[in-house]
Formats: structure tokens, sequence, C-alpha cells
């Protein structure tokens, strides 16, 4: 009864057509990217403004019923699974940009515009989005804010957090406020700090100012080729050490340099332990002895190759298998848990061995595809789930990588959030008064506990 209700009250704030709740509709907003967290949401609305989200949380907040906040479903640490049931706001319709300012430097979006999109549209102005997640082709704005995310051009340009200056958010009982600014330095708390990365458990954010990047004067790309794996993530700290910040620095080890090799054929030489994708820009002037530089660090890190993009086309390719590198594992078995942590660049090569060391005693496959610059790494389990008992593996395997993570001096999350996945590690780095503070911070935003929630805190909590 308290169903029907809700999908009548909500039919009738923002129309029939855009409220979903027949089993064939709801099960595509059951899980996220990962698929390892499923769980059915009770009914998905569709709002197209602002003024339609707020009416559809004031509803779900009468009757105190869950609101999760979904862009395009990419996550991969089920923030978007509606785990307690409730109601599912997608933002899919609010995929519009709505201002471009190429003087200021700055757009305003709403939340549903796909991260590559804002790209294409700023591209005339010879400006760009700078965080470029590998999702970035699906991944919308507001899910980039929502899970702070990063992307291999991070290293240089800093994550979503450091391009966000404002935003509009619906609280949790409807009402809508104005976070942050673009003008610097504007006075008071930095409460769209907080908003940023909360993975909705704050509010649903409707609309965002952005910072645009101007386009660098010139782009070079390489790809370093290394027998030994060690060898690649000791190449990565000597380029750091040595007073570079590439734009991105990238690395991929074991059979992923093979599968993206077969599927996307960009030129990565299938036999190596390990590749490194490096990419300078700049001034053209600057980049001649960067690239030297860059090249006698790599020879004497050991690397058996490094490859030189010749063209644009060829520099597209390169990134081309970067970029689908997730979707090449297919190739290899039909599922993956992603682990999504951080180590000190200085301790990627012991924790990249333990990674393959607990995969193969799980009787699991991994390939690393990750930011190396920053140390955020991304071991992906590779395994079948209609093997019985998979699962459970694969979790347990994604656990101890990442507590070998923090035991390394690094952490949890990099880049895809807390969410379910991760939700209880938070005590390996938070103490339960840390932890009670931020519950408390979040009943500020959201008193009743509607938002989102089972998500980004433990279940526990001291």
């Amino acid at each position: 009864m308290i169903r029907e209700t809700l999908i009548a009250a909500l039919q009738s704030a923002i129309g029939p057509e855009y409220v979903l709740h027949r089993p064939e509709e709801l099960m595509l907003y059951e899980y996220d990217g990962s698929a390892l967290d499923q769980a059915m949401p009770d009914v998905v609305v569709l709002p197209g403004s602002t003024a339609e989200v707020a009416a559809a949380v004031r509803v779900a907040a009468n009757m105190g019923v869950p609101v999760v906040a979904r862009g395009a479903g990419t996550g991969l640490a089920g923030g978007t699974v509606p785990d307690q049931g409730g109601m599912v706001i997608s933002l899919a319709r609010l995929n519009r940009v709505l201002t471009i300012d190429p003087d200021s430097r700055t757009a305003v979006v709403q939340p549903g515009v796909v991260n590559l999109d804002l790209s294409l549209a700023a591209a005339p102005y010879g400006l760009h989005f700078a965080p470029d997640p590998s999702s970035q082709r699906s991944s919308t704005i507001g899910g980039n804010a929502g899970s702070n995310a990063g992307g291999p051009h991070c290293l240089k340009y800093g994550v979503t957090t450091n391009h966000i200056l404002a935003a509009t958010l619906v609280l949790a009982d409807g009402g809508v406020v104005r976070l942050g600014s673009s003008a610097t330095d504007a006075p008071g708390y930095d409460l769209l700090g907080v908003v940023v990365g909360s993975e909705g458990t704050l509010g649903v954010i409707t609309e965002l100012t952005v910072r645009l990047t101007r386009n660098a004067e010139d782009v070079r790309t390489f790809l370093a080729v290394f027998d030994d794996l060690e060898a690649a993530g000791a190449c990565v700290s000597a380029i750091i050490a040595e007073g570079i910040i590439p734009a991105a620095l990238e690395m991929m080890s074991g059979e992923g340099i093979a599968a993206v090799e077969a599927s996307v054929h960009a030129g990565y030489p299938p036999d190596a332990r390990a590749v490194l994708l490096i990419e300078i820009d700049g001034l053209r002037e600057d980049l001649a002895d960067e690239a030297k530089r860059i090249a006698a660090i790599c020879t004497a890190s050991g690397a058996s190759d490094l490859r030189a993009a010749t063209d644009a086309a060829q520099r597209a390719r390169l990134w081309a298998g970067r970029k689908g590198a997730l979707a090449a594992c297919g190739r290899i078995a039909p599922h993956y848990h992603i682990v999504d942590g951080v180590v000190p660049r200085s301790r990627l090569p012991e924790v990249l061995r333990y990674s393959e060391e607990v995969a193969a005693r799980y009787g699991m496959k991994v390939v690393n595809i990750f930011h190396a610059g920053d140390g955020n790494l991304h071991p992906l389990l590779l395994f079948d789930l209609r093997v019985p008992g998979t699962r459970e593996r694969a979790i347990a395997a994604g656990e101890e990588i990442l507590k070998a993570c923090v035991a390394a001096g690094g952490t949890i999350s990099g880049e895809h959030g807390i969410g379910i996945e991760k939700r209880d590690y938070m005590p390996w780095l938070f103490s339960a008064q840390d932890l009670g503070v931020f519950a408390d911070l979040r009943a500020v935003f959201d008193p009743a506990g509607v938002m989102n929630p089972g998500k980004l805190l433990p279940r526990v909590i001291g």
C-alpha cells in the first residue's frame, strides 16, 4: 500500500510518464558498473528540472522513503545501488550545457551532462573540462562530482573537486540551496567542498558551475615498454623525483596489454610485462627538453623500448587502448572486480607484486590498469560470476589488496568512492570519534537519514 501511495504521489508531482515502477523497468536500476552489489528500487523517477527534483524529494521525505540519486550508473563501488529500496532519482533528463563563458573559463551544466560532451562543447573556445575518468564517454558530471572522480590527466590538473566552483543542491526535505561561488575566495564555510565526494548522502546536485581549462599549445605522448613489472613501477617514481609532472602517467601490466591490443589495435606490444603511457603538455619550446629527460629516465629504469606518437591519430590510438582497457579485459573473463586503492609512488612495485600474489592465491587472474603517477592502483580481478563462490572470493581478494595499500601508507579509494563496497573499511583509516563527526555532519544535511542511506559510512560506528 505504501508503494502504491508513493507511486501515485510521484506521478502527480512530475507526470506519470516519468515515474517507472514496473519490474522490467526497475531492473535497469538495481546495479552499477561493478554489478557485484544488486538491489531493486521501489520506484524510479526522471525529473526534468530542479523544481521537479525538489518535488520528488519532498514526496519521499513525507513518507520516509530512501532517496538515491543516479547519473549514468557507471560507478564501481555500489554508490547508486538502492540496497534499502526506496526511490531512485535518475538525472538523465538534466543533460544540458546551459552556458559556456570563454572569458571566465567557466561553464554551467546540469548533472546529467556526459563528461566528454562538456569538453566537446568547450572545444570551439580552445577549452576543455580537465577531469577525465576512463568512463568519460558515458559517466556524467554529476556522478563525477558525487564520487570526486579522478582520471589520467588529474595528475597535473587535479581531481573533480578542483574544477567545481558552485552547485545547486536539493536537500533531504526538498529545500534548494546554492553552494560555492564563481568568485575567488568567497567567504563562509566550504560546504561545496563537503558535498563534492559525498556520494549523494547530503543531497541531490541539480546544477554545477565548473572551471574549464585552456587547451595546451602542444602535447607529446609516449609508450614505454618494460619486461619487468617492478622496473616499470620504479620508473614512475623516478620521473616524478626528477621534478617532471606529466599531464598523465598511466600503467598497464599482465595479460591486459595483449587483450587491449587485440581489441583496440592501439600499438601496444602484446608480450610486454608492463607499459607506461606518458603524456606531457605545455609550451612547444619547453616540451623538447622534457621529452629528452623522460627518455633518459625510461632508459635508465630498464625500458626495452620507448615509442613516441608521431601525430594526433597515433596519440588517439594509444589513448583508445587505455580508455578501452576495462572492456577489452572481457576477452579474458566475463566479469571483474576493480580495486581502487592508493599507495605512495615509492611503494608501487611491492604492492603490484602483492596484488598478483593475492590473485593467484584466490585462483583469479589480475590485470593492473591504473593512474601510476598519483599512486592510484586499479588491480582488475577477473573471474566468472557463474562459478559458485567466485563473487565472495573476489571481494575477499580485493579486501586483502586494500589492506596492503593502507599498510603501505595509502588509502582505500582514489576516485571510485566508498559506496557499499568499502563502507565497512572506513575504520581502517578513521577512529570511532572521527566517524562520529562524519555522521553528525551528515545529520545536519539529512536529519531523517533518507539520502542514500547505508553508503559511505560503516553500518556500525564505534
